[in-house]
């Protein structure tokens, strides 16, 4: 069992590959959890209720520097209600720091858009494995609308390339995962 987020192939059975043409930027990372029961969103909301204070941090310096170029102050990245579960999400409901776009207990879709970029990202429950060992991937696509989009990402794009394994190597563990 894979125990870190590696970076991986977006899945095919994947509705974010609609969402491919013409993105600036994706990834995909993908890690194995013994859990196969719950839904994608249930494995997000964990990775989220345990984001490590390193991220927490960058997102709020992130949000200081931002408002001086007019975009959104996104809050953290792991600030949700601890009390509701999975199942009481519903499109349109803000999760962390982004809004679900849609949801099925394989996938679901979230995303921000501002002025500079659209960020959408797919939690994606594969078909589970031997011994009960269910995949899940993340896969992150972004279309950027003009210049501030480029300069945002210079930063962003190495950022997220630490940011994304290390969150999502937290549906694992929770407070003690990477």
């Amino acid at each position: 069992m894979k125990t870190r987020a590696i970076r991986s192939d977006v899945p095919p059975g994947s509705a974010i590959n609609a969402r491919l043409t013409g993105a600036y930027f994706h990834d995909c990372y993908v890690i194995s959890v013994p859990d196969t029961t719950r839904t994608a969103l249930s494995y997000f909301l964990t990775a989220l209720a345990n984001t490590p204070p390193w991220v927490n941090s960058l997102m709020a310096l992130r949000n200081k520097v931002v408002r001086f170029a007019g975009l959104k102050d996104l809050g953290g990245l792991g600030e949700l209600s601890p009390s509701k579960p999975a199942s009481t999400y519903a499109p349109g409901d803000r999760v962390g720091i982004f809004t679900l776009i849609s949801n099925s207990p394989n996938e679901a879709l979230l995303g921000d858009r501002d002025k500079h970029l659209d960020v959408v990202l797919s939690v994606y429950k594969h078909p589970s494995g031997p011994s009960g060992v269910q995949p899940i991937s993340v896969t992150t696509v972004v279309h950027i609308h003009n210049l501030l989009g480029r300069i945002y990402m210079l930063p962003v794009t190495p950022l997220h390339r630490l940011i994304a394994p290390a969150v999502l190597t937290r549906i694992i563990g929770g407070q003690n995962a990477a």
